[in-house]
């Protein structure tokens, strides 16, 4: 069966014609980029994930990591494709090149993306974590920290981590134990206990550096007494060259129901008395400084679970044009009909249909969230980019949430089109599946992001960046309008994003009210049709471009004369696709968002109301 990850000519046509990348790269930061640079970035992620990164797959699935005399070792397979990702500067794509990386926009990084996260983000992970944590000293850190450190985190000579979990804390950061006494050389001595830290500790790279949250000695209780620690692995000298091992170990793998492949690490400091920590930014700043990498960290997550439903539709849409189960549903009783592929059983085409719609809707968001990053910090007007950077920081929470949602719920829809074979291990599907879980308890579960939106979010600037957002969607909206075709879609969408504007006023205002717990009882329902509103905007808006295209192709929009082209012409059958898609969208999964926001409006108390008793507890 052919394997596929990801959809180049939808990325094509997202990157090229929805969010006008060539636009993006026209700015002098990137005079080294155009069209064809791009192309052959894409076609080489392309290939190295289809030959080095794919195979690894089920053979890392089936390895698992191991732990043996305090030392964790990764599946071998994940060897040789973890040296192509260092040599062809993949560890890093939107770092400087003067510091290892490719200077990459980030939603070009994003495609190259699609495609090495889609083969085996457990193994991606160990290459991009080093990028995430490197970040933070490139902001935060000292001259001698980034003369040390950054180049060999960026270039993925050096991995890098989060320690910020303990076993008795869990999400309350604050609760932590993890202590920092100040050295007279300016060092600091630091003792605790970590869990959960993805990659934190492997034989991949010759050192790991952890940014670890600790609270100094006499520090404030709570958050705000936290602070931010670079600890090696391996001490680094002055002169760069590697030391000492510091007193940082791992204690134990915990083992998971996926993600066999990414070493989950308990981590212990100061066992011996002797773990060496770097103050990182000021002290007592910690909290601020991490949220820069967990904010970013999100959004990677959130491309996870993207690209895990990525792979699993296409392995399903292919296996549904493979395999022959039954008649066409006109001649079931006709015992001289042959059998057909399932693809032409309707049951099986909504199921796919279902699955295309989130998978291009959730696309279109991701390049357009990352979009507004890239202009967010190429812009030189104050306002633009803070216009900008708060769109990002709206939609980060959704894009982490919504995605890895609906990505779990696309690979259960594509398991269920291929029935007992999605089940078996003779495809990638029950692994997809499984790996796909953990994205929506990662980096705060999807209820915590649900809060941070409701609680943190929906209230920013009172809330005119969630207005702005809707004011977004308004531009699609006239667009659309002009097009005599999509005018019942622009119609939609407007009274959907009418709605939505209401709801989050009436759950806005409860959150500020005494009633606040009932406005929290429905924060994550609440996200969830964000997430849809905003894909049926992106679905409206690539249905504009897409009838705009068609009609310059076929010559009108009738839709016999589109149907009889996209027979013969694989461009108007793409954006036939698209309009189809945007249509079943917009008629089928869009009135069951309304629904959703009719509960969110009933002030239907019974979450709050219902003792723990007659929930069954005691």
């Amino acid at each position: 069966m052919k394997q596929s990850i990801a959809d180049r000519n939808d990325i094509d046509f997202v990157l090229y014609e929805q969010i006008d990348v060539e636009a993006l790269i026209s700015n002098s930061k990137f005079k080294n980029l155009n069209r064809k640079t791009i192309n052959l970035i894409i076609n080489e992620a392309r290939n190295l994930a289809i030959k080095e990164i794919l195979p690894t797959l089920a053979e890392g699935d089936r390895t698992g990591v191991k732990f043996e005399k305090d030392h964790v070792q990764v599946p071998a397979c994940y060897h040789r494709p973890y040296r192509l990702m260092q040599e062809g500067e993949w560890t890093a794509m939107t770092a400087d090149t003067a510091l290892g990386g490719q200077g990459l926009p980030h939603c070009v990084a994003l495609a190259a993306s699609e495609y090495l996260v889609g083969a085996n983000s457990a193994f991606t992970l160990y290459a991009y974590v080093g990028h995430l944590a490197g970040e933070l000293i490139e902001l935060f850190g000292t001259e001698k920290q980034k003369r040390l450190y950054l180049k060999n985190m960026y270039t993925g000579k050096w991995c890098g981590t989060m320690l910020l979990t303990e076993p008795q804390a869990g999400s309350d950061v604050g609760a932590l134990t993890t202590t920092a006494v100040k050295n007279a050389d300016g060092t600091y001595s630091l003792t605790g206990n970590k869990i959960f830290i993805t990659a934190g500790d492997h034989d991949l790279t010759e050192n790991i550096i952890h940014p670890v949250l600790a609270r100094i000695e006499g520090a404030p209780s709570g958050t705000k007494g936290i602070s931010l620690f670079l600890v090696p692995k391996i001490l680094v000298n002055d002169d760069g060259s590697l030391g000492d091992p510091n007193d940082i170990v791992c204690t134990g793998i915990i083992d998971k129901m996926g993600f066999h492949g990414s070493a989950t690490c308990s981590m212990a400091l100061g066992t011996r008395g002797s773990c060496r920590g770097y103050l990182l930014g000021e002290a007592e700043s910690g909290m601020h400084i991490m949220f820069r990498m967990m904010n970013t960290s999100r959004l990677a997550i959130g491309v996870i679970g993207f690209t895990c439903a990525s792979h699993a539709f296409l392995v399903a849409l292919n296996y549904a044009g493979e395999r022959l189960q039954g008649k066409d549903i006109e001649r079931l009783h006709d015992p001289e009909a042959p059998q057909v592929p399932i693809i032409r059983h309707p049951d099986v085409r909504r199921m796919l249909l279902w699955m295309k719609s989130h998978v291009e809707g959730m696309r279109s968001l991701a390049y357009y969230t990352h979009r507004a990053m890239d202009l967010a910090m190429l812009s030189t007007d104050k306002e633009k980019q803070t216009y900008y950077q708060d769109l990002v920081d709206l939609l980060t929470p959704v894009v982490k949430a919504y995605f890895t949602d609906r990505g779990f719920d696309v690979c259960v829809e594509a398991m269920q089109v291929m029935g007992g074979y999605g089940y078996t291990q003779d495809y990638p599907l029950e692994q997809l599946l499984r790996d796909c879980k953990v994205t929506s308890i990662y980096e705060g579960t999807n209820g915590i992001q649900a809060m941070d939106l409701l609680g943190r979010k929906l209230g920013l600037k009172q809330g005119t960046v969630f207005m702005n957002l809707l004011s977004e969607m308004q531009m699609t909206i006239e667009s659309s309008r002009k097009i005599p075709l999509l005018k019942p879609l622009a119609t939609e969408l407007e009274r959907v994003a009418n709605l939505l504007g209401k709801t989050a006023l009436h759950l806005g205002t409860t959150a500020m009210s005494p009633k606040l717990r009932e406005a929290f009882a429905y924060a994550k329902p609440f996200l969830d049709v964000v997430g849809d509103v905003c894909l049926a905007w992106m679905h409206v808006w690539r249905a504009t471009i897409a009838a705009t295209q068609m009609e310059k192709i076929v010559g009108s929009l009738d839709p016999a004369e589109r149907i009889q082209q996209a027979a013969v012409n694989k461009e108007v059958a793409f954006y036939e696709g698209v309009l189809q898609t945007a249509t079943f969208f917009m008629n089928v999964v869009v009135p069951i968002t309304i629904g959703k926001m009719t509960g969110i409006n009933s002030g239907d108390t019974a979450i709050i109301d219902i003792p723990e008793a007659s929930l069954g507890i005691g």
